[in-house]
């Protein structure tokens, strides 16, 4: 049975008794495994500026995240399926956000809330914010708004949803060869520095002095 099918019900079916005609349904190992994920997905308690306010806000009993089994907004990443990045990301703040990523267990998702942990916000042209989460960790929602309101992410989330259901476990790529590899934290230095490029600017580091000419003296 493909997954774009409807699930088989045995209302009519003289092989089987009827006490259990309405019991019995068939359908894919994909639909039920994507089900009880999409149902039972555990955000992290996590926030970083006003969108954190916004994100509490949804929690409450007026928007009722536990309609999709998500109120239990957990505080150890070990233990949470989603991360919401609600708030301005600072170079500082990049590291830890990328050590608590690394620490969720597979399958994990990430959703970006609001215009300054997509892209920048406001402060874009700062010295200290990051123009994008998604430069340092896959991004699987974007949800826009300076703020966004809890309505908006409520919308994420069931976009989120709509992209679990399509999913199967024979592409995913937590179960494929190779793939669990963790993100390497990036060094706050004079600026963020990834560990992957440090022979790169090391070999730039040595040979600038050997480009570079002195600046001549005034007489």
């Amino acid at each position: 049975m493909t997954d774009n099918q409807a699930p088989l019900t045995f209302e009519n079916d003289p092989m089987v008794p009827a006490e259990l005609r309405n019991g019995i349904w068939v359908t894919s190992l994909d639909k039920l495994y994507n089900w009880g994920r999409k149902r039972s997905m555990w955000p992290m308690m996590f926030g970083l500026a006003c969108c954190a306010i916004e994100m509490i806000a949804t929690a409450s009993s007026r928007y009722d995240l536990a309609r999709f089994g998500m109120e239990l907004l957990r505080p150890s990443p070990r233990q949470s399926d989603l991360m919401i990045v609600a708030g301005t990301v600072t170079k500082k703040m990049v590291p830890q956000i990328v050590r608590l990523y690394n620490q969720m267990p597979e399958p994990k998702y990430v959703l970006s809330m609001g215009a300054c942990a997509t892209g920048g916000g406001p402060f874009k042209e700062g010295y200290n914010v990051v123009s994008g989460i998604d430069k340092f960790i896959p991004v699987d929602v974007y949800v826009l708004g300076c703020p966004p309101t809890p309505q908006a992410l409520l919308h994420g989330i069931i976009k989120l949803h709509e992209k679990i259901e399509k999913q199967s476990v024979r592409e995913v790529a937590w179960y494929k060869k190779d793939q669990g590899e963790a993100i390497p934290v990036p060094i706050l230095g004079p600026d963020l520095i990834d560990p992957r490029r440090a022979v790169e600017i090391k070999q730039h580091a040595v040979a600038k002095p050997e480009t570079e000419q002195p600046a001549e003296q005034p007489a």
